[in-house]
């Protein structure tokens, strides 16, 4: 069974008296999740302690958390954690390296080992159960307060799909189980994370009626600036739909192609079976092996992304037989 350094980082926050914790960019409810769960965790353990959540807008996720306002001078002397991110340049706020200490704490891939102290679990479903591992592992020592579980299970529910992708195990749901036995509404936070907007819903539709598949199982959905503006959507609004081909029978991997103001195109890419974050390495992103998040400068570099994918979901469908 692997160790992870839990005592460790606990010790260099015992020794900080501020605390900066940082999230990705364009964060989903796992970044607010670990992020604020941590945060939280730690007012609740160390009240004398200037705790801070750093990084930019939130979107329709301010019913979880929103930010502090953190000063250039707060990073003095300071710890930074940062959860849920992969990769430097992901990191929400660039002043994350100007603390006294950084340590990264993390379930992608670590192909980006930045930081003075790593806790990275690829087996955890999402980053959210890593927090939640932390205080059970220093449980004598720390606080769970009942915000800080509303956080961490939200953080579980949005990077697990409710608990249906396989990243979800006996483990996650031993955690989840503990969570809702603080005092907060369950299924509050499901209501509130599962409730899209008119136009998302119209924009569903679009998605269905123009999804192309072919015959190896691949799917492609491109939703180009002027669809964007047709249905009045963002691209953070955008992550509602990205499931929803893998509900369609004979889907087994898909990309939603997302066309950003400046005219390249954001990549959503998931599977059912193939490994697809190496594919996505490829085309400047990374993510997790069924799961994953890649930039294309145009239309081109799509389709040979979607060769890539119909690539390996042939080399899958071979193995399988």
């Amino acid at each position: 069974m692997a160790r992870f350094p839990y005592q460790e980082i606990l010790e260099i926050i015992m020794q900080h008296e501020t605390i900066i914790v940082h999230r990705h960019m364009r964060p989903d409810p796992d970044a607010l999740g670990s992020q604020g769960g941590l945060v939280e965790i730690l007012k609740a353990s160390f009240p004398d302690k200037k705790i801070l959540k750093a990084g930019g807008p939130v979107g329709d996720l301010a019913f979880l958390t929103t930010m502090d306002t953190v000063l250039d001078e707060d990073y003095q002397g300071a710890l930074v954690i940062v959860t849920d991110t992969a990769n430097r340049p992901r990191i929400s706020d660039e002043r994350y390296d100007q603390g006294a200490k950084l340590i990264k704490i993390d379930h992608h891939p670590n192909d980006d080992a930045y930081g003075d102290l790593l806790l990275v679990n690829i087996e955890a479903s999402s980053c959210s159960e890593i927090i939640a591992d932390f205080y059970l592992a220093n449980q004598d020592q720390l606080t769970l307060s009942d915000e800080a579980a509303r956080l961490l299970y939200a953080g579980i529910v949005g990077d697990t799909g409710r608990f249906l992708y396989p990243a979800t195990t006996a483990h996650t749901m031993q955690i989840a189980a503990m969570l809702m036995g603080y005092d907060f509404v369950p299924t509050e936070v499901n209501n509130q994370m599962n409730v899209i907007s008119k136009r998302v819903a119209q924009l569903t539709g679009y998605v269905l009626q123009n999804i192309a598949v072919s015959a190896s199982g691949v799917a492609k959905v491109m939703l180009t600036k002027e669809i964007m503006e047709q249905f009045g959507v963002t691209d953070t609004e955008t992550s509602s739909i990205v499931s929803i081909p893998g509900t369609i029978e004979g889907i087994l991997v898909w990309g939603i192609f997302v066309e950003q103001p400046e005219g390249y195109f954001r990549c959503r890419l998931r599977s059912k079976g193939p490994v697809i974050n190496e594919i996505a390495k490829l085309h400047h992103g990374g993510g997790h092996p069924l799961a994953s998040g890649a930039n294309a400068k145009d239309e081109k570099e799509i389709s040979q992304i979607v060769a890539e994918l119909t690539e390996a979901a042939q080399l899958w469908g071979n193995k399988e037989e």
